[in-house]
């Protein structure tokens, strides 16, 4: 199963999709709207955090890691928007992913279904 990190691309208002394993290993191998992943890990990192703060300009050093869904999880996919639990990051309000309802910091979660729509980053998690 490939294991990918996937962050919101300002430039393209989309996710892009990196691997972590296999023959493409550190090279973006795609650009979606949509994106269904298991075992999932949020990553932030912090020194990539201080540069935007400091610049005050965003770069890439956030993001989800997880396995990739079959590509005909769309049903699955829609589902899991609706009933997972909203999760959010702001690099100048937060220093991790946080639930967008209380604001709690989340690091891990079974799944999580990312959409981006109208120019923004959705994420949906099953804590």
């Amino acid at each position: 199963m490939l294991k990918v990190f996937v962050y919101f691309n300002l430039h393209k208002k989309c996710f892009s999709i990196k691997a972590l394993n296999g023959p493409y290993k550190g090279l973006v191998i795609g650009h979606t709207n949509s994106v269904l992943l298991s075992d999932v890990t949020f990553k932030v990192s912090p020194a990539g955090r201080r540069r935007v703060l400091a610049e005050k300009r965003k770069n890439v050093h956030a993001g989800v890691v997880g396995h990739m869904a079959d590509s005909g999880a769309h049903d699955v996919h829609n589902r899991y928007m609706m009933l997972g639990t909203a999760i959010t990051y702001n690099p100048y309000k937060y220093d991790s992913f946080v639930q967008r309802s209380t604001e709690q910091p989340v690091h891990n979660a079974k799944w999580a279904a990312l959409l981006a729509q109208d120019g923004k980053g959705f994420i949906s998690a099953s804590l």
